[in-house]
C-alpha cells in the first residue's frame, strides 16, 4: 500500500496561486501513474489531472487546463499541483492518489490509495 499525504492548501483570493505537494511512503511511486481529484461541498470528487509514471504524459480537466500544472520528482516520491489564476469555483478539498493497480484512466474509481486530502479555499 502507498501512503499519500498532502499538503499545501489554504485560504486564498481570486487569481492567487498555491502549490500542493503530495508525499509519498510505505512503497515508492515511480512505477505508478498519480492524479489529484477534488471534491467540493456537495458534489462528487471529480478528476483534475494525472501523470505518468515517468512524468512523460500529464492530462488535465478542462476547468483547469492552462491554470494547474501536475509535475512529480520520483527520488523524492512527490508529486505536486501548481494552481494558478484560481478561481472561487476551484474551492474543494483536493486529493492525491496512486494508480497502483495500473487501471490506465483518469477516473477516481481507478485509483486505489488515496490520501487524506487538502482544503482549499479561494474566496471572490
Amino acid at each position: 500500500q502507498v501512503r499519500l499525504l498532502e499538503s499545501g492548501g489554504g485560504l486564498v483570493q481570486r487569481g492567487d496561486s498555491l502549490r500542493l505537494s503530495c508525499v509519498a511512503s510505505g512503497r515508492g511511486i515511480r512505477t505508478y501513474a498519480m492524479g489529484w481529484f477534488r471534491q467540493a461541498p456537495g458534489k462528487e470528487r471529480e478528476f483534475v489531472a494525472t501523470i505518468s509514471a515517468a512524468g512523460g504524459a500529464t492530462s488535465y480537466a478542462d476547468s483547469v487546463k492552462g491554470r494547474f500544472t501536475i509535475s512529480r520528482d520520483n527520488p523524492k516520491a512527490t508529486v505536486y499541483l501548481q494552481l494558478n489564476s484560481l478561481k472561487p469555483e476551484d474551492t474543494a478539498v483536493y486529493y492525491c492518489a496512486a494508480d497502483t493497480l495500473y487501471r490506465g484512466s483518469t477516473s477516481p474509481e481507478s485509483f486505489a490509495d488515496w490520501g487524506k486530502g487538502t482544503l482549499v479555499t479561494v474566496s471572490s
